[in-house]
């Protein structure tokens, strides 16, 4: 079993169906939205008809419209113009609240599969997906769904009431509408491929802009920022030439329609003339039946155009898919064991995984008795951070299991804990602190929201975090304006507000000098609580209660500091000399 994630920039089959079941939670909004496109679409072709009609009478029979005529022509055009209204605001409100919902299903797809789906990818790309994408099926939502069905009514009657009126009007308007109707699926795979191109380009410079942004300190430092200007001016370039690209060909598919269009006029003036010389249609109404064939290849003509731009969103829509249907490497137990109270220990058992490149652990068995300490130390690379990932259940194991021990009572597999109850029992910190820009309880209180103030200034003091700055401070955007350190005793403090049972730290303390190392090392130890510490700092491996050595994916020694310092051959003493 692997844990690799496929690539979710590429596009799946059928991505725009499958944005359609998002309307199913709108259903009375969409019939609305439907209903107001075909009285909108229809009251055109009745105005236009009923005005050719009108004209032709008055030409033909030299007999000026009725009041009644007029009466129609004007309540026509009130309709019309409150439908066109009412049609653009429902289908816009129609599609930003399927857009927001999408958005939150986005993020809980990324959060779901997280941190696998996210590892390696940048943080501008998932910025896009989660907006600028989600942004760019707005058309689809407002200006395709309701508009090809109303258009496919309005066409189907008026073609009906063509061919009985006059056959030949009906026949010189069908081949038209086919070739129209036909055109975005002919061209289909060109406008998937421009739009790829298109929302890949942007993907790509809007993961560069974040990333410039971010690391404009460095750049400066470095003196580099006049490359990364150049870097994102070609990515813009690049951008630009997909979209002229775009822009160009669908100029070309617009003049085609317009010259189908065009054909259409000559063969419905055509077969008017035919009719009206034969007898079959009376002069006065050549001019309706001219317009009604006209008016119904409208709406398909305007499909078409939709269409194309619908079928180049498919990267947008596949890109967003892929988000939504995000699957859960760690699923949800089905039938979840409640934690007992007191004490919990740990237990990898016979634990193997890998990331899709080859396995990282192998058979690995390592246990933590409730209340003790243990510190894993191994090279860089040997599977230590995987282990804490295992502990906070980013992932599962592809093999064996990870056990929590009560003091009484059978191991309870991680997989069979909810997830919530499994926060509050075992908190994870790591190397980096992502810190969100507010005050320093704010960042604090994260973990624990319902925390209250003599709780958060408790804690706070533990950590030495009261001595970085008053709880109100603003930390600024991902805690720019603090040290490394001051970061990780911000982490720590967060972690300890939940009161967690296990703690797990992985190099969470390397940004510490030796005396805050010391400092909070003492202030972490609690009667009771398990503590996993991954660390190279000599001192912090010594206050472990026992260290255990991660090699090839298994562990190669366990024991006190001292029974493995005191062999000259120790696995310890190489990896803490930097000799392996």
């Amino acid at each position: 079993m692997s844990t690799a994630v496929p690539d979710p920039g590429t596009p799946a089959g059928g991505s725009l169906r499958a944005l359609l079941p998002a309307l199913a939670a709108h259903r009375a909004m969409t019939v609305r939205t439907c209903l107001a496109a075909l009285l909108e679409q229809g009251s055109l072709v009745a105005l236009l008809t009923l005005a050719a009609h009108t004209v032709g009478t008055a030409v033909i029979e030299h007999r000026a419209p009725s009041p009644g005529t007029v009466t129609a022509l004007a309540a026509l055009v009130l309709v019309r113009a409150l439908a066109t209204w009412r049609e653009m605001d429902l289908s816009h409100d129609l599609a930003y609240r399927v857009l927001a919902a999408l958005r939150v299903r986005v993020f809980d797809g990324l959060a779901r599969s997280a941190p696998a789906r996210i590892a390696g990818r940048r943080s501008g790309d998932l910025a896009a997906t989660a907006m600028a994408d989600v942004e760019a099926l707005e058309f689809f939502y407002a200006h395709t769904t309701a508009q090809l069905l109303a258009a496919g009514a309005v066409f189907t009657g008026g073609t009906v009431l063509l061919a009985a009126t006059e056959p030949w009007l009906a026949a010189a308007v069908l081949p038209v509408a086919a070739l129209l109707a036909a055109a975005p699926f002919a061209d289909a795979r060109g406008l998937r491929a421009r739009g790829d191109r298109t929302r890949t380009a942007a993907a790509r410079l809007s993961a560069d802009t974040v990333e410039t942004v971010d690391g404009l300190p460095e750049l400066l430092a470095a003196g580099r920022l006049a490359d990364r200007r150049h870097r994102l001016a070609e990515r813009g370039r690049q951008l630009g030439a997909a979209q002229r690209a775009e822009a160009t060909r669908e100029a070309t598919a617009a003049a085609v329609r317009d010259l189908l269009t065009v054909l259409a006029v000559l063969g419905v003036v055509a077969a008017a003339a035919r009719s009206v010389t034969a007898g079959h249609l009376h002069g006065a109404w050549a001019p309706a039946a001219m317009a009604l064939a006209l008016a119904v290849l409208g709406p398909v003509a305007e499909s078409a155009r939709a269409l194309s731009r619908a079928v180049a969103l498919r990267a947008a829509a596949a890109r967003v898919d892929a988000a939504v249907r995000a699957p859960a490497l760690a699923p949800p137990p089905a039938a979840p064991r409640p934690l007992p109270d007191g004490p919990l220990g740990v237990r990898l058992h016979r634990v193997g995984f890998d990331y899709g490149a080859g396995p990282v652990l192998r058979g690995l068995d390592l246990t933590v008795p409730a209340g003790r300490t243990l510190a894993l130390v191994g090279a860089s690379g040997a599977g230590k951070s995987t282990c804490a990932h295992l502990l906070a259940r980013f992932w599962d194991p592809t093999e064996g299991a990870v056990h929590l021990i009560p003091g009484d009572g059978d191991p309870v597999d991680l997989r069979d804990v909810d997830d919530a109850e499994l926060r509050r029992a075992v908190a994870v910190v790591g190397q980096d602190t992502p810190l969100f820009h507010g005050t320093l309880a704010d960042n604090l209180r994260l973990a624990a929201p319902d925390a209250d103030d003599d709780r958060l200034a408790e804690v706070a003091r533990l950590c030495g975090v009261d001595r970085i700055a008053p709880l109100d401070t603003l930390v600024g955007e991902r805690g720019a304006t603090l040290s490394g350190g001051q970061r990780a005793r911000i982490a720590l403090a967060r972690a300890l507000l939940t009161g967690p049972r296990v703690l797990v730290l992985d190099e969470s303390t390397a940004h510490l000098d030796n005396a805050g190392d010391a400092e909070l090392s003492a202030a972490l130890r609690s009667a009771g609580r398990t503590t996993v510490v991954i660390a190279h700092r000599r001192a912090t491996v010594r206050r472990a209660d026992r260290v255990a050595v991660l090699e090839g994916g298994r562990i190669a020694e366990e024991g006190t500091w001292e029974e493995l310092t005191a062999r000259p051959d120790s696995a310890l003493n190489r990896i803490l000399a930097g000799t392996t």
